[in-house]
């Protein structure tokens, strides 16, 4: 595709930057030895996101619930499923941290050097769901080299509501077609293109881990499909 125009990459940020169910299995481990049991923490991860944030987002972004900031989304969810598994021996501070796991998630190999090099072309931020406070603190974590960072909380929308996008990019003052969103998500993407965004998908096949679900395929083709960072800079001339 013909990317001269292109001057802003926004980056949808779970599943797509970072590997958060890696990353919640990971400390969930740690918690095992906390609770004196194992657990399945691959199946609570999964759930924990499935049941505490997409199922809210959804109802969010169509305006049948209101907004609410992800670090709240997920302690509620968090509280109900420790109940559900009768642990009941973590402290309120044990619970606070593990909480913000979702903070301190870890990246796709490919995602840090493939947007340090992205960035050598392109103004790049996360457009994302979770909160400023949540997508500030996992950049430091994890190393992201972000220009900005724009959250659901800034524009009081969520994804895949079309004015996220429409607002995003008028926050940066260039035009929707100048602003790439880049997605694991096909619906994020069908919606940014809906809002006049060019489109990139990245396939993240172990989003759900090696047995999970996987991505549909989108319904139409995107601007450009890649199989990671350093390969999506490649095709943008980086």
């Amino acid at each position: 595709m013909d990317a001269s125009h292109v001057k802003a990459l926004l980056f949808d940020v779970f599943g797509t930057v970072v590997d958060w169910r890696t990353s919640v299995i990971r400390e969930g481990e740690a918690i095992s030895h906390v609770i004196g049991r194992p657990l399945d923490w691959g199946h609570f991860a999964d759930r924990w996101r499935r049941e505490g944030y997409l199922s809210h987002v959804i109802r969010i972004a169509r305006g049948e619930q209101p907004s609410e900031k992800v670090d709240v989304l997920h302690r509620r969810k968090l509280d109900a499923l420790l109940a559900e598994l009768n642990i009941s021996n973590l402290s309120e501070e044990q619970i606070a941290h593990f909480n913000r796991v979702w903070h301190r998630l870890i990246p796709w190999p490919d995602s840090v050097p493939g947007l340090t090099r992205l960035r050598r072309k392109f103004l790049i931020s996360p457009l994302s769901n979770g909160n400023f406070a949540l997508l500030t603190n996992m950049a430091k974590h994890a190393g992201f080299p972000w220009d900005c960072i724009m959250s659901s909380d800034l524009f009081g929308k969520f994804k895949p509501n079309l004015e996220i996008y429409r607002d995003a990019v008028q926050l940066l003052g260039i035009a929707p077609g100048e602003a790439m969103m880049v997605a694991a998500h096909i619906d994020d993407l069908e919606a940014a293109r809906s809002a006049g965004l060019r489109t990139a998908y990245v396939e993240r096949p172990l989003e759900f881990g090696p047995d999970g679900a996987r991505e549909p395929a989108p319904k139409l083709p995107m601007d450009i499909s890649v199989s990671s960072f350093t390969d999506l800079a490649e095709r943008l001339g980086v």
